[in-house]
C-alpha cells in the first residue's frame, strides 16, 4: 500500500462491514503494511478473538467520512446491513464490496446512484496471500477509487481490473470458483494413487505437493503453460500416455472445464438477477 494511501485512510478512516475469513485475511495483511489500528472501524456481530486482539475500533461508533467501506457480509446479509450505511452514500465515499453475487445496482439502489461503488471478486487463497481478486466501478468511482481499491486487495494477491461488469460472471466461473476445481482435482488425484497401490497418506502429500508445486511453476515461469506441458511430455512417454486420456476433446478435461465454467458463470447470473 503507498504511502498515499495510508495516509488517507489515517486521515478518513476505513470500515470494514463484515469481518469472517476474507475480510480478516484482508485486514491482517493492512496491518502488517503499516495502516494504523486507530484507523480501522469494523462491525461484525461475531469478532473472532483475532479480531477482538487486533485492538481496532470494533462495533462502535464509525467516522463521519471514511474513505472506504469495505462491504465483506455474506450477499443474505446485505439487505440489513447496507441501509446502516446510507448515510455515507451520494459522497466521495468509496464503497469496495467483495461481497459475490451482488451487482453494483443493488448498491446503487440502496445507497444512492451517484455513490462511488467497486465490486471485486476475489478467492480463497487471498487467505494466505496468494489470491487473485478483479475489479471493476461504476461511473462514479474514479481512478483514484480505483487505485485505493487496488492498493487494500494487494494485501491479499494480485489484482486485475475488468473491462466492466459484464465479465465479472465469466471472472466468478474462472478464479472465484476456481479454487474449489482444484481441489478436487487434487482429492481426485490422490484417489487415483491409492487406486494404483498408493497409501492414501502418500497418495495424498504427492497429490498435493504436485498440483501446488505444478502451479507455483506456472506462475513463476518464462514458458506459458502449454510449453511447460509439453517440456515434461516426452513422445510415447508415460505423461503422453495420460495426456491421451485428459485431453480428449470429447471427455477430457477440454470439454469438461468448459461445461464447468459456463456452469458457475451462469449460476452467477441467475443470482445476480435474484
Amino acid at each position: 500500500m503507498s504511502a498515499g494511501n495510508v495516509k488517507e485512510l489515517e486521515a478518513r478512516g476505513l470500515v470494514l462491514l463484515g469481518c469472517g475469513k476474507m475480510g480478516s485475511a484482508m485486514l491482517e495483511g493492512w496491518l502488517a503494511q503499516g495502516l494504523p489500528v486507530g484507523s480501522v472501524w469494523v462491525n461484525d456481530p461475531y469478532p473472532s478473538d483475532w479480531l477482538t486482539g487486533t485492538g481496532v475500533n470494533l462495533n462502535t461508533d464509525l467516522p463521519d467520512d471514511p474513505a472506504i467501506v469495505l462491504i465483506a457480509v455474506k450477499p443474505q446479509m446485505m439487505a440489513d446491513a447496507l441501509p446502516t450505511l446510507k448515510a455515507y452514500g451520494n459522497s466521495d465515499t468509496l464503497f469496495l464490496s467483495v461481497a459475490a453475487g451482488t451487482p453494483i445496482t443493488t448498491y446503487e439502489a440502496m445507497l444512492g446512484d451517484k455513490t462511488p461503488i467497486i465490486r471485486a471478486m476475489p478467492n480463497t487463497p487471498a487467505a494466505i496471500g496468494h489470491g487473485i481478486t478483479a475489479i471493476c466501478g461504476n461511473d462514479h468511482a474514479t481512478a483514484a477509487h480505483l487505485d485505493m481499491a487496488e492498493a487494500l486487495l494487494s494485501a491479499v494477491g494480485q489484482v486485475v481490473r475488468l473491462d466492466g461488469e459484464h465479465q465479472m460472471d465469466a471472472v466468478t466461473g474462472v478464479s472465484g470458483s476456481g479454487p474449489a476445481y482444484v481441489f478436487h482435482l487434487i482429492e481426485t488425484l490422490a484417489a487415483a494413487g491409492v487406486a494404483q497401490g498408493l497409501s492414501p497418506e502418500l497418495s495424498m502429500q504427492l497429490a498435493k505437493a504436485t498440483v501446488g508445486g505444478a502451479g507455483a511453476l506456472a506462475e513463476q515461469a518464462d514458458d506459458d503453460p502449454a510449453q511447460l506441458r509439453k517440456n515434461v511430455t516426452s513422445p510415447g512417454g508415460t505423461t503422453a500416455a495420460a495426456l491421451e486420456v485428459l485431453m480428449n476433446e470429447t471427455d477430457g478435461f477440454p470439454a469438461l472445464l468448459t461445461r464447468a465454467v459456463a456452469a458457475a458463470a451462469n449460476r452467477s447470473k441467475e443470482l445476480a438477477n435474484g
